[in-house]
């Protein structure tokens, strides 16, 4: 998959849903936000990325003082701005080298790490999008396997920083949830067992027993990880009972709230 492509495809997508849409509609998935303060979000938080990896800043960059960060006025415009955003990010990237360690708020990573973080945002944003106005969410089951295993690496890291102290975290040791994409030319890369630990959190490809387990499309298990979606049918197992709610960590496999039902 290239990355890049993706990105841009996606943004596409994004847009097009946007285009003829009332931008007033609120977000459920996205509590006090309306379609057109999603859209700003996705637009600036692209040009954001593009600025900071421009620079090659190795500090945070306040998002609110980004050049361009506001849609003008106009639909046409808008959406215009919003497709040129992604753009302004794969040109700063190119220009600056994609190996090019700059700020994350995972800390130092080579540029080219925020074109995969901004495929993925969008991805899920579009989702978003989709619910508010009642229409089908679809995506390349590659995409979201790789979305899926992008936001659990986040997790690994985070809960990895805050070491056997971090009391927070949304699985005791032992404990565990395995994820299955229904897809079958995911093969590995549409499993995912996440195994609690003394000092943080694993993750696999591996297929296995976990202490509860989700069964789905790719793009529903997705949209269950990151607590984004509307009830839709799962099949689950295990007892989830004495698995923790996730706390600083984010919203680790929101598969409980189907478990839980």
């Amino acid at each position: 998959m290239d990355l890049t492509t993706a990105l841009i495809a996606e943004n596409a997508a994004f847009a097009d849903l946007l285009r003829d849409a009332d931008l007033s509609i609120p977000v459920p998935t996205c509590p006090e936000w309306t379609l057109q303060q999603l859209m700003r979000h996705v637009g600036r938080g692209d040009r954001w990325c593009a600025q900071i990896v421009a620079e090659q800043s190795m500090d945070y960059i306040d998002p609110r003082t980004v050049a361009g960060g506001k849609p003008p006025e106009g639909r046409d415009n808008e959406i215009e701005w919003l497709l040129e955003c992604p753009r302004k990010l794969v040109d700063a990237v190119a220009q600056t080298g994609a190996e090019t360690s700059v700020w994350t708020f995972l800390g130092p990573r080579p540029a080219k790490w925020w074109i995969r973080r901004r495929l993925h945002e969008v991805v899920v944003h579009r989702a978003d999008a989709a619910i508010a106005l009642g229409v089908d969410f679809e995506v390349d089951p590659a995409v979201a396997a790789d979305a899926i295993t992008e936001w659990l690496e986040r997790v690994v890291i985070q809960a990895d920083e805050e070491g056997p102290a971090g009391g927070d975290r949304p699985l005791g040791d032992g404990q565990s949830v395995h994820l299955h994409a229904t897809e079958p030319d995911l093969g590995d890369a549409g499993e995912w067992t996440i195994l609690g630990r003394p000092d943080g959190i694993a993750v696999d490809h591996e297929h296995g027993k976990a202490t509860a387990a989700l069964r789905g499309p790719a793009r529903s298990l997705l949209l269950a990880v990151v607590q984004h979606y509307h009830a839709s049918a799962h099949r689950r197992t295990g007892r989830p009972g004495g698995i923790r709610r996730p706390g600083r960590l984010g919203h680790l496999v929101g598969a409980h709230a189907f478990l839980d039902r």
